[in-house]
């Protein structure tokens, strides 16, 4: 849950606007490549890197042969849109000179895991991944219902890790033999 109690939920709301203006000037501002990469400690678990910081440690349950230790990929996507949506309603609540004070993106999806990473129940014409996605969020500010509605509609419709999950995405392999 992200709630400050007493506290407002706050980001630089010029800051915010001067990337908005931005965006709306030269549209390709917005495009970005995002880099991670992902290197296997031992068994099921993998340290992920991202820019500078600390790497992030992914895993699997022990009923998937894993130690525990971390989330595992599937529900680090869950995560993943979860803050997505968080950080898209905060910048609109923003936006709207709405003030936060509690913000929480509850995530459920059903996944079937039987393919067992390629060497389970794989026919042909299996459709991996999520089937369905449950989220649900918790607003609370000084506006009315049906502006925070609008905040959670507008984070909800523009979140790229959603629209991610949304649509097909073109992903290239190659594989380096060392």
């Amino acid at each position: 849950m992200t709630t400050i109690s007493g506290n407002a939920l706050k980001i630089d709301a010029v800051g915010l606007d001067q990337l908005s203006c931005a965006a709306k000037e030269d549209p390709s501002t917005g495009k970005k490549t995002l880099r991670a990469k992902t290197v296997c400690e031992a068994g099921f678990r993998n340290m992920t890197y991202v820019r500078e910081l600390a790497p992030m440690l992914v895993g699997e349950p022990p009923a998937l042969l894993g130690d525990d230790a971390a989330p595992n990929p599937s529900e680090t996507a869950l995560a993943a849109l979860g803050s997505c949506i968080s950080v898209g309603m905060l910048a609109n609540a923003t936006h709207r000179g709405v003030t936060l004070s509690e913000i929480e993106v509850a995530m459920e999806g059903d996944i079937d895991i039987s393919a067992v990473w390629g060497v389970g129940d794989t026919p042909e014409g299996k459709v991996l991944g999520f089937s369905e996605i449950r989220c649900r969020v918790t607003l609370a500010g000084d506006a009315d219902a049906s502006v925070l509605q609008e905040i959670h509609d507008n984070a909800i419709k523009w979140s790229p890790v959603l629209n991610t999950f949304r649509r097909p995405v073109v992903v290239a392999s190659a594989l380096a033999v060392e």
